[in-house]
């Protein structure tokens, strides 16, 4: 990971912006949406974005900045930046930032436009939704794992409250008042086809990011074992499991 994703809150918070041109407007305007208070380059801030043509100026300016504490990000220059502005998805409060460390705008930008037309314009209205009814949801799965099994299988593909269908957020309501029971314990064992995370079927990545203890052989691939949730359990085991080939076998469980 050539850098760490975070979510900035910018609420009435300066940021220096040094350009006149249509990429330091396009800046201003981010900045903005996001809250943010513009200030000139002599004002206190922890964050700048420099937008110059001139190759000495952006430098320059730059050096300056950072002799001050300041992070910087200089537009089409990553090499002189702290941070990077990636592409974003909106669906406030939901929102998707895809970052390329600078190495293609383009790549992120066609990225994002597939997003867009994948994710429901409504689908931060379930955000909310889901945060309004987290004390009628704890009631109803008092246990964590029976609540988080419970969550899963709603947003699953094809799930009550699936974040792609533009319908879901008409369905909270009835979730939470229905005979909904946590998914059952299970064990699943998937057969790899390489060791390319791209070669796992959608349902093998979802089971993968959903399961709560992962039992692979010691040559298995990090590349797969990061599609797991950070919390579930990685555990060591027999390089043959369910008998597949030696290494590209792995077992999931659920508690």
């Amino acid at each position: 990971m050539h850098s760490l994703p975070i979510f900035l809150n910018l609420t009435g918070r300066p940021v220096i912006v040094i350009g006149d041109g249509e990429a330091a407007h396009a800046k201003r305007r981010l900045l903005h949406r996001a809250g943010a208070i513009i200030v000139a380059e002599v004002e206190p801030a922890n964050l700048a974005i420099v937008a110059l043509d001139d190759d000495k100026a952006a430098t320059d300016a730059a050096e300056r900045l950072r002799h001050r504490s300041i992070l910087v990000n200089v537009v089409d220059r990553p090499a002189l930046c702290d941070f990077t502005l990636p592409a974003i998805v909106d669906r406030d409060p939901v929102l998707i930032a895809i970052g390329t460390g600078g190495r293609s705008a383009g790549l992120a930008k066609v990225l994002r436009q597939r997003l867009e037309a994948l994710l429901p314009s409504r689908l931060g209205e379930l955000a909310d939704a889901l945060f309004a009814a987290r004390p009628l949801i704890r009631r109803q799965w008092p246990d964590a794992t029976d609540r988080r099994h419970a969550i899963d299988a709603a947003l699953a593909t094809a799930g009550l409250l699936d974040p792609e269908d533009p319908e879901a957020i008409t369905r909270v309501e009835s979730w939470l008042s229905g005979n909904w029971q946590a998914t059952p314990d299970r064990c699943v064992t998937i057969a790899l086809r390489s060791a390319d995370p791209d070669d796992l079927t959608i349902r093998e990545a979802r089971l993968l990011g959903q399961a709560d203890r992962i039992y692979h052989a010691a040559d298995m691939p990090a590349a797969i074992l990061d599609r797991a949730r950070a919390d579930a359990a990685r555990i060591m085991a027999s390089p043959t499991i369910g008998g597949g080939e030696p290494g590209l076998s792995i077992r999931l469980e659920w508690a």
